[in-house]
């Protein structure tokens, strides 16, 4: 499923050449024109990304953050800015609301794409750390030596949180194209990780590859 992010702003030529921009980029957006619509598209849409100018009717887009920091299931869900006030002060009310990018207007739609793929690709990171380090009700009944040769190989293969994330999707069965398109990413830099997960298990094909980490309980 794709990952879906809200696109905020009063201009409707603005919310169209972005929402254009993302859907091609593989993005679910929806859009608002103003804030008090946005914060009830949040809680309907869940979205894992939030595009929004500042100046908007209803209601502006430094409350628009400040009510949804308020709930703690999107304290860390990114924020970008879009707006033409680009003075210091302004800039850093942005920061102490919780935005977690600030591009001012005119902005290029490659380097908004650029920065919603960072913020991502970092929430993600997070999530999956969090997830590798919070046990799993399985992994609670497991025999505790059991528990102990796992972790072990886990922390000896030394993988990054992305080659834990391809990892986990090789063993789905997706391909290259299908796991570039979850992570967002070109099957070429998915090809870099498979070949690096393949060096680092000592495996010699993707076969291998999943049945070692099914045999070592490094997947689900």
């Amino acid at each position: 499923m794709p990952l879906t992010i809200l696109v905020a702003d009063d201009d409707p030529g603005t919310r169209l050449s972005i929402s254009d921009y993302l859907e091609l980029s593989g993005y679910l957006v929806v859009s608002a024109e103003d804030g008090r619509k946005a914060l009830t598209m949040v809680d309907q849409y869940q979205p894992h990304l939030i595009v929004t100018d500042i100046t908007m009717p209803q209601m502006d887009g430094y409350e628009l953050v400040r009510q949804v920091r308020r709930q703690p299931a999107f304290r860390l869900l990114p924020v970008i800015f879009l707006t033409a006030r680009t003075n210091t002060q302004e800039r850093i009310l942005g920061y102490q609301l919780g935005c977690d990018a600030y591009l001012p207007k005119p902005f290029d739609l490659e380097e908004l794409g650029a920065v919603i793929r960072n913020l991502l690709e970092r929430v993600q990171m997070i999530q999956l750390e969090w997830r590798m380090r919070s046990p799993t009700p399985e992994a609670e009944n497991h025999h505790p030596a059991e528990q102990t040769r796992t972790s072990a190989i886990a922390t000896a293969l030394d993988l990054t949180p992305r080659e834990w994330e391809v990892l986990d999707l090789l063993t789905d069965g997706l391909s290259n194209s299908q796991i570039g398109d979850r992570l967002h990413l070109s099957s070429r830099t998915v090809e870099k990780y498979v070949s690096s997960l393949l060096r680092k298990t000592d495996t010699n094909n993707r076969a291998e590859l999943v049945r070692f980490a099914m045999e070592h309980h490094l997947v689900e």
